[in-house]
């Protein structure tokens, strides 16, 4: 029997069919969301496709703030109003334009500032037909062959441009020139200030209501520098830029390449600029996400701005006030006794262990515009201007003549009228025209005796006196005193953490006048700032180290707490540049010479120190020179010699055996002729009284607030002990 074959059934088509509905299913789906994404959602996605990051948009910060060393501020930020304007990458000038004359409406802003290229600019941009015009065919002509570019041709048109037609600007078009100048004084996306002096109360408010008509414009709290004390010190303090001004032309570049903006205020001089990157702080950074048009989609910060460090400075604030106020009264009672070309007075204080500057006093009498009188500060003298110094070097005289080998300890040298060939004046000592007097250093010094010292000077230059012979001096003796000289400090540069500093004069050597050599022995050749007097006295009073002299004392981190001292960044460490040659015995004998002098008879400054209680020790000086200070060019314009005039200085420490005080007053020019002064030692006195006073003051308080803190721990002590 045949067997038929059973027909197999497939399924082939099923599976198929549900294939292609699945891939219909999902096509559908991705269809659907491609429709979404283009239809509803293209532009959001366009934009983000064409979207840039344009990163580091800094925010100014406050600057840090300066104290004295006793946590007094002496320069704070006072925070004020201000209006700002950031520009967008496609902010054109026509917008500009327009925002800045809807301001003009809102905010009264100075034209002073515009300068004649500004208003040029502007009447171009105003008038560009008539612009067109400054130009002539054959000019168009060049440009279209390029033989003049179309900076060529603006330059031209500028130049062609008159006074009557700058006329054409109303004062509501300088208004608005006033405001677009500031709009276009920074970088895109980078707030410029617009006004932040003088903004008042409904300037800001009015801004603030319509800054949405007014795009790139906004309202903030900016800062000003504040000096506490008005003048005091402020010539060292310094200065910063304002916002207008933004960085010095002269430093642009070197500021550019640490991350500053063109606006930023910056310190111009003195301490502000020495410290600036102490001072400055750290910016805000910003990150802006804009699209390819240059509109802003975002804003995030990506660093948080903090303010600059905070500087302590050695400067003890109360000291110092009380010196300039003593500076002033001396130097107007001597300016009133007649003394028509004194201008000026200097007080250098310092710790002569340390090289902490205490107080860095000057002042100058100037008659301004109005033709009044007026004392300026100038404390900055005390480093920038030198004088002839005269007696106040002979200790370093003395202590040259020991470490040169021509002079013992003790060494008795006869002090006699000098006379020298060809000469009909005699060099001597003031209290000694005629006779012979022998006496070793200190007696030299006590008195101030010039003929010491001469004689020192010759055996210097391996001369040798005779009476009414020749003088012939080795021009080495110059470089040999001139080298130990320097050691205390006397014609280089003292250290000082300021720029500007300057070393002083050094007289010309001529082999065919030996005897200025002698002149360099007694102060009257070479010269030298009050600073470095008063580095020179430090390092005789701490027994011959010369240290580096400093005004800044600490960096501390801000705080948020307005007149609060942060924590400790950095200390500036005592500096020792040098040790002089002279031995400890050397060191003391110049030592008690400066003692005598103040503190015995007949020393040159006994009558004003001998009855103070803190045994100071010091030397006087005096020195006759022709005058060079600023009515020079008066007497060489009526064709007269400029006159003889003297300075008197005095330099010392105390208390003698156990310095804590250095100091040098030096007051230059202050008479001609006969006559003298003691305003030198008047200051010197007052100085030290007020400082030692201060001391006691202080001491005295802090033991009243330990007696009261106690008090105020144990207000019932019987019931305190019962418990």
């Amino acid at each position: 029997m045949k067997k038929t074959k059973k027909k197999r059934k497939t399924h082939v088509p099923f599976r198929m069919n549900m294939l292609f509905f699945v891939v219909f299913v999902l096509f559908s789906l991705l269809i659907f969301r491609l429709g979404i994404v283009q239809i509803v959602q293209g532009e959001d996605y366009q934009r983000k496709i064409e979207r840039t990051e344009d990163v580091t948009v800094n925010t100014t910060v406050p600057r840090g703030k300066i104290f004295d060393r006793n946590g007094k501020i002496i320069v704070d930020n006072i925070p004020q109003n201000a209006i700002t304007y950031t520009r967008s990458k496609n902010a054109d000038q026509e917008e500009m334009l327009k925002t800045a004359k809807k301001l003009t409406k809102f905010i009264n802003k100075d034209t002073d500032r515009i300068t004649e290229r500004d208003k040029k600019d502007f009447w171009l941009m105003k008038f560009p037909d008539k612009g067109k015009k400054k130009l002539t065919d054959k000019e168009w002509q060049k440009l279209k062959e390029n033989e003049l570019t179309s900076k060529d041709l603006y330059k031209i048109q500028l130049d062609r441009i008159t006074e009557k037609d700058l006329k054409m600007l109303t004062e509501e078009d300088l208004k608005v020139l006033a405001i677009y100048r500031e709009f276009t004084g920074g970088y895109a996306l980078t707030p410029q200030i617009v006004k932040n002096n003088n903004v008042t109360e409904e300037e800001y408010a009015t801004v603030s209501e319509n800054l949405r008509s007014l795009p790139g414009v906004d309202t903030t709290t900016d800062w000003d520098r504040s000096y506490i004390y008005d003048n005091t010190l402020k010539t060292v303090l310094g200065n910063i830029s304002s916002s207008r001004e933004g960085l010095p032309k002269e430093m642009l570049d070197f500021y550019l390449s640490r991350d500053y903006s063109r606006n930023d205020r910056v310190g111009k001089s003195y301490i502000e600029y020495q410290y600036e990157e102490v001072l400055r702080g750290q910016k805000q950074k910003m990150k802006s996400i804009t699209d390819k048009s240059g509109n802003v989609l975002n804003s995030e910060v990506v660093r948080e701005g903090s303010r600059g460090n905070d500087l302590i400075l050695t400067t003890d604030i109360d000291l110092q006030i009380a010196v300039e106020e003593i500076i002033e009264e001396e130097l107007l009672k001597e300016k009133y006794r007649g003394r028509p070309l004194l201008d000026r007075a200097f007080v250098t204080m310092m710790d002569p262990h340390t090289g902490e500057i205490l107080a860095l006093a000057g002042k100058k009498y100037e008659i301004n515009d109005k033709g009044k009188p007026e004392i300026l500060d100038f404390a900055l003298g005390n480093m920038t201007t030198s004088y002839a110094m005269g007696s106040a070097v002979k200790g370093a005289t003395v202590l040259t003549g020991y470490m040169s080998g021509v002079n013992g300890i003790n060494e008795y040298i006869v002090d006699e009228p000098l006379k020298f060939k060809g000469s009909n004046k005699t060099k001597s000592s003031w209290f000694n025209r005629s006779g012979r007097m022998s006496m070793n250093e200190i007696y030299a010094l006590k008195r101030s005796s010039n003929v010491y010292m001469f004689k020192t000077a010759i055996e210097i230059g391996k001369g040798a006196y005779r009476y009414n012979q020749g003088l012939k001096i080795d021009s080495e003796g110059y470089h040999t005193m001139r080298r130990y000289f320097n050691q205390f400090g006397l014609g280089v540069l003292t250290g000082i953490d300021l720029p500007n500093e300057q070393v002083g004069y050094k007289g010309k050597i001529d082999p065919g006048t030996p005897g200025k050599l002698l002149d360099l022995s007694i102060g009257q050749f070479d010269t030298y700032t009050p600073l470095q007097m008063a580095q020179y006295v430090s390092t005789i009073a701490n027994g011959g180290y010369r240290m580096q002299p400093h005004i800044v004392k600490e960096i501390r981190k801000p705080v948020a707490e307005s007149n609060k001292i942060g924590s400790l960044v950095e200390a500036t460490q005592p500096k020792v540049l040098n040790r002089i040659d002279a031995t400890p015995a050397q060191i003391a004998q110049v030592q008690e010479g400066f003692r005598q002098v103040m503190q015995t008879p007949q020393g040159t400054a006994s009558s004003f120190f001998a009855n103070a209680p803190y045994s100071p020790a010091g030397k006087t000086g005096t020195a006759e020179g022709v005058y060079d200070g600023p009515k020079s060019e008066q007497y060489l314009k009526r064709g007269q010699p400029l006159p003889m005039v003297w300075n008197t200085t005095l330099v010392g420490y105390a208390p003698h055996n156990n310095p804590e005080v250095a100091f040098s007053v030096v007051v230059p020019w202050v008479y001609q002729g006969n006559g003298g002064s003691s305003i030198n030692n008047i200051i010197g006195r007052r100085i030290l009284d007020k400082y030692f006073e201060l001391k006691e003051e202080r001491a005295e308080k802090e033991t009243s607030d330990v007696i009261v803190q106690k008090e105020i721990q144990y207000p019932d002590q019987d019931k305190k002990e019962e418990e």
